[in-house]
């Protein structure tokens, strides 16, 4: 989602402005080079105004040279080909003096971000997103006080967040450095970013608390902090950014209780907090966001179970995760069946009980049923099986380590056929194995052992071309 919000700044930012400024080609550069593997030299000659040689695309750019004939100052700078380079000081040169947005991403550039980026003062789009850059944030790039969007996702930098970096950035609006090596503290200062929409720093190694300066980003919209070693609790000004639609803390070492404030993110749609050390119950007001697509709690020590108007209060869901958790007991309500834009449902390794609904038949988006490691039973025809024939994009169906005492019906043929995974060992299921199996075409997995079938093992089981394991 971040990498689609990314393009759509990049479009209301810049392009925009790109269209009207085209007419003024003067001051506007666009420009793909090559490298000429037979003469070993650089095919740049697109920078002095001659069209870039085809047929080098592949071709490592060694060096870009801006001095064959004066150029206009540039406003724009796009090198998108997969370029080998090394980043060096060019950012002094006059004719970058102007450059409004430089997008060098996803090439394979090497190197540390030259200090000079931060002449670049009229820069409102800097991306240099996955490459293989190293070293440090250059704390210069807090002087380019136009600056919008910043984006180094995806490389190899390293060191801490400068401090007071957005003390000279005044109108950020979106910082992007997930996936890299940065380290310490989030740095408070972030809340004088005051026009941040978007911050994401996932998949990095900061540490410490979530300072409750946090609440300050009024503005903030995609909040992803996944994958750190983050600590301490959510604080309570967590509440304050009405505006959030997405919010991320996965896979970090956050304790306590998820505040009720949470309630008050009446636009989020995204709530992913799993892998954490939360406790407390699992309050129904987590559920009282209508617009919530994903929720994912999984892996915390929480207690409590499924809201018995889960179907009313979240019409939007389509993803929830509820794996592995402390204490969620209860039942599937019957309600779930109004949850009709669901696609993932994952309650494996829990506590709870009853008769698996047969109104999961009514989800005919789902794709991903893990039911397995809870106490759930059903009748002897394990009616449920059947009811999900409805459930037409089906590809994984998990109920491992249930007692359903029942026999498999021969609707298991009619499953979906894009079905991939079948997981029903130790289920106390008995009777035949159905023949029907064999129509599952698609099926990868087949795991149905631990069980109390008698008889032979149909036949129709090797019309199963790509089945790689059968237990």
């Amino acid at each position: 989602m971040v990498i689609w919000v990314f393009q759509w700044i990049l479009d209301t930012v810049f392009w925009k402005d790109f269209a009207r400024t085209n007419r003024n080609r003067e001051v506007l550069g666009i420009f793909q080079c090559g490298f000429d593997r037979s003469s070993q030299r650089d095919d740049c000659g697109c920078l002095a105004g001659a069209p870039a040689r085809s047929g080098h695309r592949n071709g490592a750019l060694r060096a870009v040279s801006l001095n064959r004939r004066p150029l206009s100052p540039l406003k724009l700078l796009l090198i998108s080909l997969n370029f080998t380079a090394c980043v060096r000081d060019v950012t002094s040169l006059r004719v970058y003096v102007m450059l409004e947005t430089l997008e060098i991403s996803y090439n394979s550039l090497q190197g540390n971000i030259p200090e000079g980026i931060g002449n670049l003062h009229n820069m409102k789009v800097l991306s240099i997103q996955g490459n293989q850059l190293k070293g440090s944030i250059p704390f210069t790039i807090s002087n380019i006080s136009r600056i919008e969007v910043i984006a180094l996702a995806t490389n190899n930098l390293s060191g801490d967040l400068p401090n007071g970096l957005c003390n000279g950035i005044p109108i950020i609006k979106g910082i992007f450095l997930s996936t890299n090596e940065l380290r310490d503290h989030m740095p408070t200062s972030l809340s004088s970013c005051s026009q941040l929409q978007i911050l994401s720093l996932s998949y990095n190694e900061f540490d410490g608390p979530i300072n409750s300066e946090i609440g300050r980003l009024s503005n903030l919209q995609i909040l992803e902090l996944g994958t750190n070693h983050f600590s301490g609790i959510i604080p309570q000004e967590i509440g304050n950014l009405v505006n959030l639609v997405q919010l991320a803390m996965e896979d970090n070492q956050i304790t306590g209780e998820i505040p009720n404030e949470i309630s008050n993110l009446v636009e989020l749609e995204e709530l992913v907090l799993g892998d954490n050390g939360f406790s407390g119950s699992l309050d129904v007001e987590i559920f009282n966001i209508s617009g919530l697509r994903v929720i994912s709690l999984s892996v915390n020590n929480l207690s409590g179970s499924l809201p018995p108007n889960m179907g009313s209060i979240l019409p939007n869901i389509e993803e929830l995760y509820l794996r592995n958790l402390t204490n969620l007991v209860g039942t599937i309500p019957h309600s779930i069946s109004n949850c009709s834009k669901l696609t993932i449902l994952e309650l494996s390794n829990n506590k709870v009980t009853g008769l698996i609904p047969n109104s999961l038949g009514y989800l005919t988006r789902l794709q991903f049923l893990n039911l397995g490691g809870n106490n759930l039973t059903s009748d002897s025809s394990l009616s449920f099986l059947t009811s999900l024939t409805n459930s037409r994009n089906l590809i994984v169906l998990d109920m491992f380590f249930n007692p359903l005492n029942g026999m498999l019906p021969a609707s298991v043929g009619n499953l979906s056929t894009s079905l991939l995974k079948f997981h029903a060992n130790s289920c106390k299921i008995k009777g035949r194995i159905p023949n029907e199996f064999g129509n599952l075409s698609s099926l990868l997995f087949l795991d149905i052992s631990e069980n109390n079938f008698v008889g032979l093992i149909p036949t129709t089981i090797g019309n199963l071309r790509n089945l790689q394991r059968f237990i």
